[in-house]
């Protein structure tokens, strides 16, 4: 039985989900030396943001299949180190998106209105109602910094109340922004026209420190800075000393570069800035939310089923998972067959969709049918996550071409290998009932699912060939479950498929490479 580690706290519910498939061990206070002795003998591992996963603890959990994050952001995951290790790393990308954004929205109003100081001055038997004079929010100028799920839910909100948007998000398009009521602008021009500035991106290299003395000097003198996102996105000593002299009037920060916050001079400020303690997602709904979304997929990874929301895979978001699906059990099953057929080392693949396919995303496929390329070498090595690096350390090139024109079927997937020994190509599609047919092997058109043990051969177009090997087979007990011949004119080449019900014995490809017409014979294991 699978084994999985609860390293942080989670809801109920997702242990729950978990002890379905797998032995679950919740504990929340493993330090990081435990962790590192402890995880050789686990298959999966859940966090939140307490537990670090460096390459350290990838490196010697031998086992893991998954790393399941509960929230949205990874950053406290080694990703490089978990894909080459070919570990799914998968969050929960919308299981807190309306607690986080409604955090920020409450982040900033409380920051206008003096909330909390006002709260503390009544609690201490204080009517200062002088002191606490706010500020609107309504046709002030709200910059958001990302327009993701949690800051277009922001703008959203912010636009129903009466704000004006700019945005600033490289990734998003004019028409996006346009449909949720933002006008796209340059960072520049947003740190310059914003009254209010709230923050919705990852840490990234490029994104650290990204409001530093700098940004803030371009600032409004009564601008203020919402931080719901991630620590380190604003360099808080500038932003402290900003704070002191007035160059802005304010911020509200959920998140910081080091936490718990400890010795800070954001903790000297008064009403001009409020603190809370990363408290984005901490809602009743968020928290099931996220342990119910990541130990689901922790479960589906463990019984064999693709994670719909991996960071480490390419292109495989949910939706286009969903869709794809049965094309990506196509493009794995002619990878493996391809790879089969074309023998020795692979140096070049060449993927093509075609028909209708081909108005969809390649990525999928192509990471697909690399998995199955090279899993007569790797076995269970290779995955979705590692296939495109495994295919990479061993110099094969990969082209993707598109076909829109119209073919025998509505959709089908084209792959041409090309090794040591030569090239092969293969096509296939899928049936109405979703069922896989093999529709073409180099160039020659059949049509015929694929089985467990298969026989391909080349051979010239003869009387009496097909009976020959007929006979040749029966005579090492090899039943024959279906055969087929494609050819494209008569008396030239042609290909025969057979499906067997067991392997060939040793030495049968041998004979039948002896029956004379034979070019080529194959086997393939599928």
């Amino acid at each position: 039985m699978s084994k999985v580690l609860v390293s942080d706290s989670i809801d109920q519910a997702g242990i729950d989900i978990l002890s379905q498939v797998a032995e679950v061990n919740f504990n929340p206070n493993v330090s990081p030396e435990e962790l590192l002795t402890i995880i050789p003998d686990y298959d999966a591992l859940m966090i939140r943001s307490g537990t670090r996963v460096t390459q350290e603890v990838i490196e010697a959990g031998k086992q893991l299949k998954i790393i399941g994050r509960a929230g949205v952001g990874v950053d406290n995951v080694d990703i490089p180190a978990a894909t080459r290790h070919g570990i799914v790393v998968v969050n929960s990308p919308e299981g807190n998106t309306i607690a986080a954004a409604e955090h920020a929205l409450a982040m900033m109003l409380a920051l206008s209105r003096h909330i909390s100081d006002a709260n503390q001055s009544v609690k201490s038997n204080k009517w200062q109602r002088k002191l606490f004079i706010g500020t609107e929010v309504y046709k002030k100028n709200l910059g958001v910094v990302g327009l993701g799920k949690i800051g277009s839910h922001v703008a959203t909100v912010a636009r129903a109340m009466g704000m004006k948007l700019l945005a600033y998000d490289p990734f998003i398009s004019v028409e996006r922004a346009e449909q949720l009521g933002c006008r796209l602008v340059e960072m520049d021009l947003l740190l310059r026209e914003s009254d209010y500035i709230t923050l919705h991106i990852p840490k990234t290299p490029d994104t650290t420190h990204l409001i530093n003395d700098e940004a803030i000097a371009k600032m409004k003198p009564t601008a203020r800075i919402i931080n719901c996102s991630r620590g380190g996105i604003i360099d808080e000593e500038a932003l402290a000393k900003a704070l002191k002299e007035g160059q802005i009037a304010g911020a509200a920060l959920d998140v910081y570069e080091s936490e718990p916050l400890g010795e800070s001079p954001l903790r000297e400020l008064g009403k001009e800035i409020v603190l809370t303690p990363h408290l984005g997602a901490s809602t009743a709904e968020a928290q099931v939310n996220v342990a119910v979304d990541v130990a689901e997929q922790i479960r589906d990874v463990l019984l064999g089923l693709p994670a719909r929301s991996a960071v480490n895979i390419p292109g495989l978001s949910p939706n286009v998972i969903e869709k794809l699906r049965p094309y990506m059990e196509l493009a794995e099953t002619l990878g493996n067959l391809v790879a089969q057929l074309a023998g020795g080392r692979i140096e070049l693949l060449d993927v093509r969709l075609q028909g209708e396919l081909a108005t969809n995303e390649s990525q999928p496929l192509v990471v697909a049918a690399l998995k199955g390329l090279l899993s007569q070498a790797l076995r269970e090595r290779v995955n979705y996550v590692n296939a495109s690096i495994e295919a990479k350390e061993r110099g094969i090139r990969v082209i993707e071409t598109r076909d829109a024109s119209m073919r025998d079927y509505s959709g089908s997937l084209h792959l041409s290998a090309t090794g040591s020994m030569g090239k092969h190509s293969v096509t296939g599609a899928l049936l109405n009932d979703g069922e896989i047919h093999i529709t073409s092997i180099d160039e020659f058109p059949i049509n015929v699912p694929p089985t467990h043990y298969m026989l391909f051969t080349v051979h010239r177009d003869m009387p009496g060939i097909i009976g020959k090997i007929g006979s040749l087979l029966g005579s090492f007990n090899v039943n024959i479950a279906s055969m087929q011949v494609g050819r494209k004119i008569v008396r030239g080449d042609a290909v025969m498929v057979l499906s067997l019900d067991d392997p060939l014995p040793e030495g049968v490809l041998t004979e039948i490479m002896k029956v004379p017409g034979i070019r080529d014979a194959h086997t393939v294991t599928l």
